[in-house]
């Protein structure tokens, strides 16, 4: 889990020092903030092309050399001259991380007992809950303290100290991926099973990601909190993270896609009262918990069916659905600073991301059919499902 939050905290800790940043490279905030988009291009390119490269490393040599990738990626970007170099660095941190999560999620779920998969991969991803939320604060203290540099050399610190106990984690030397071609891998995406998992993770984040990404006007123009405010209702929303994980990994393990379904429909639900409760600040605080608890309570399910659906290469699977996760985080916030600078105000972004979040539920729903029509079989009604959706 230590590694999972280091890199997470890499990620999202730039969006905390962007004007310290500029202010020492001299460019402006706008130029500094496509250091966050190099490291989701990297996601997104890395993700299926670094899983299928190395498709037939054992999977201790992968992960040690991919975390190791990842330490010199964040040490680069603590050392790098100019501005360029820092985006090359971003750009290498983002390369390698789809991967490694792939095979660490992958590897929770092989191990784990049968009925148990979903809380694993729970226990992964509460990592991705504090990187979120404790990390970038962390950063930006370092960052105000000590400088930008500091920040991602503390990153480096920390995957580095952390790397021993990822080595130790995973199968020994022998035991590689799923050990096919890269033409056998990605064959598994003819499977409409995986396509469809892979939508209901992009469908059913990208609502809750476009008002994560604004939360701060939505707290502080739309509720009227203060700025200083905005840092305890990150933790608050992570508290809720945490916590709905956890919750959300138990229900999975009992029943699948009925829990991903409901929780989804819950999500949805909330987003649309958040229209009416997220215009007073106690209201709007508990909104913001309740968002945390039921966007990361889906995480866990929505994980598991994508490994389960993708039978022949499910690392692989993993890998293009986190890149597609990215896809869906980048037009979040695209969507919602045009609907911002439209008129309509933070406060139309609850709506719209109910909208957004209900057409994740379609998909579930089509999938939990599909499996109750096919019972005893495959996971998913294989050749019907995306026509469906």
């Amino acid at each position: 889990m230590l590694v999972v939050f280091g890199l997470t905290t890499g990620e999202f800790v730039v969006a905390g020092i962007l004007p310290d940043v500029a202010e020492g490279l001299g460019v402006s905030v706008p130029s500094a903030g496509l250091l966050v988009t190099a490291y989701a291009v990297g996601m997104i390119v890395g993700g299926p092309v670094v899983t299928v490269l190395t498709a037939r490393v054992p999977r201790r040599s992968l992960v040690v050399g991919l975390v190791s990738v990842a330490v010199v990626a964040n040490g680069w970007s603590a050392a790098a001259p100019g501005y360029a170099s820092l985006l090359v660095g971003r750009f290498a941190a983002g390369l390698v991380v789809a991967t490694f999560f792939a095979v660490a999620i992958t590897t929770a779920v092989g191990t784990a007992p049968e009925g148990g998969q979903a809380s694993a991969v729970a226990k992964l991803t509460v990592g991705m809950n504090l990187g979120m939320v404790l990390g970038t604060p962390l950063g930006t203290l370092v960052s105000h303290a000590l400088g930008w540099r500091a920040s991602f050399g503390a990153v480096a610190l920390l995957v580095l100290v952390a790397l021993p106990l990822v080595g130790r984690s995973v199968p020994a030397d022998g035991a590689a991926l799923e050990g096919v071609s890269a033409v056998d891998g990605l064959r598994a995406f003819a499977h409409r099973g995986v396509l469809a998992a892979i939508a209901l993770t992009v469908l059913g984040n990208v609502g809750v990601v476009m008002v994560f990404s604004f939360v701060a006007p939505l707290m502080t123009d739309v509720a009227g909190f203060s700025s200083g405010a905005v840092p305890v209702l990150l933790l608050v929303y992570g508290a809720g993270a945490v916590l709905g994980n956890f919750a959300g990994g138990r229900l999975a393990d009992r029943a699948l896609m009925p829990s991903v379904a409901g929780l989804l429909a819950a999500l949805a639900g909330v987003l649309a009262v958040g229209w009416f409760a997220g215009t007073q600040r106690v209201t709007a605080g508990v909104l913001v918990f309740v968002l945390g608890a039921l966007a990361f309570a889906v995480v866990p399910g929505m994980q598991t069916r994508v490994v389960t659906a993708a039978r022949t290469a499910p690392t692989l699977a993993v890998a293009v659905n986190a890149s597609g996760f990215q896809v869906a985080a980048a037009f979040a916030g695209w969507l919602g600073g045009r609907l911002i600078e439209s008129g309509g105000g933070a406060r139309g972004l609850y709506p719209v991301a109910a909208g957004l979040t209900a057409a994740g539920v379609v998909v579930a729903v089509v999938l939990l059919l599909g499996d109750r029509r096919g019972a005893g079989s495959a996971p998913v009604a294989e050749d019907e499902v995306m026509e469906q959706v």
